[in-house]
């Protein structure tokens, strides 16, 4: 837990876009100066793990239950009472719609009972500055930002000006790992699943595709790895271990490899736009894999970059960076920023670059499948 002088508002998260609800008290200050006083973090996996997937009203339901006891519970740890808060902040997209309704109305109802001002956040926005919770980053940076329902490249100019360089046209990387876990029929959740069992594998083994290797920009897809595991399962009939270890190996090669190009010509467009960038920041739960991160920082070391990465707890959903993020963007916007009238809708696609254009895939959080 990061425990740095800070001297800015008082903030109170919630995150509930997809499996996890986490609540969060943040004491809001520069990058690399944040005091988080709490940070709480219930996932769903067991109500989950006989579907194979998140299934969306499950998790609405699990959110509305269990966000009392968690807000509750980073309070207590945070030794702070409601009345102390200076401002609420709460993901209002995107995300399953559900979960993201769960948690909005909750604050709304916070909000309306105390007068403590409510921020609605951009799920996206949290991870873009998540990074700030440990670092003492300045902008702009680049940043890629993989998870369960994202894969984007973002020139963040600020904490509420982003530039989207690339999307994913199909899948998002997170959800393309996942599915690769439930068809190799790995145990857990299915990023750090692929990843333990490629530890074991030869990446070699399988000639799998190079996603969009004619392809000229940094957009992403992974719809055809995910496919090319599919008949490579099918046609293996039933799985040796070795065999599951090795198309493991190959398909974290293949992703790892396919996101680390993406990115370096994401790079390459970033400094083409703003020479005074220096810094790579990968957030998200992909970011956590150990692999992409070896890989990126040897991009950013060739180009003369800096790789910086948030600790594995930050980069997944937490409540945290929601935090943040809220207090960041009300710096950055003004009081324009929070929902006075506490009539905020509750999105589930709400890209950060309102402006861009080309695939729209990518731009809402869809989680794992069904």
């Amino acid at each position: 837990m990061t425990m740095q002088a800070a001297s800015g508002p008082l903030v109170l998260g919630i995150e509930s876009s997809c499996d996890d609800t986490a609540a969060a008290v943040v004491r809001a200050g520069p990058p690399g100066q944040v005091e988080i006083l709490s940070s709480i973090v219930v996932g769903q996996e067991k109500a989950h793990a006989p579907y194979g997937g998140v299934v969306p009203e499950i998790a609405a339901r699990a959110h509305a239950a269990k966000l009392p006891s968690v807000v509750a519970t980073a309070l207590r740890e945070a030794r702070v009472e409601l009345g102390e808060l200076d401002l609420i902040a709460a993901t209002a997209g995107p995300g399953l719609i559900g979960g993201v309704v769960s948690g909005l109305t909750f604050a709304k109802g916070l909000a309306l009972a105390t007068g403590v001002p409510l921020v609605p956040v951009n799920h996206l926005a949290g991870h873009a500055v998540s990074v700030a919770l440990e670092h003492p980053i300045a902008f702009p940076y680049l940043l890629l930002l993989v998870s369960g329902g994202h894969s984007q490249i973002l020139l963040v100019r600020g904490a509420a000006d982003f530039l989207r360089l690339g999307t994913t046209i199909d899948d998002a990387a997170g959800e393309a790992f996942d599915k690769t876990a439930k068809l190799l029929g790995l145990p857990g959740m299915g990023g750090p699943a692929v990843e333990a069992a490629a530890r074991g594998g030869d990446p070699g083994a399988y000639a799998l595709p190079q996603p969009l290797a004619g392809r000229p920009g940094c957009d992403f897809s992974f719809s055809g790895l995910k496919t090319a595991i599919r008949q490579c399962v099918v046609a293996a009939g039933e799985l040796t271990e070795t065999q599951r270890a090795d198309l493991a190996a190959a398909f974290q090669a293949a992703a790892v490899g396919h996101l680390t190009k993406r990115t370096h010509r994401g790079l390459l467009a970033a400094r083409a736009l703003a020479p005074e960038v220096t810094h790579l920041v990968a957030a998200g739960g992909v970011a956590a894999n150990q692999a992409l991160r070896r890989a990126l920082e040897g991009v950013a070391e060739q180009e003369g970059w800096t790789l910086v990465v948030p600790s594995l707890r930050y980069c997944t959903d937490n409540a945290a960076m929601i935090a943040l993020a809220g207090a960041y963007q009300l710096e950055a916007v003004g009081a324009g920023m929070i929902d006075d009238t506490l009539t905020s809708v509750p999105r589930s696609r709400w890209p950060l670059d309102m402006a861009a254009t080309g695939p729209v895939v990518g731009t809402g959080k869809r989680g794992r499948k069904v």
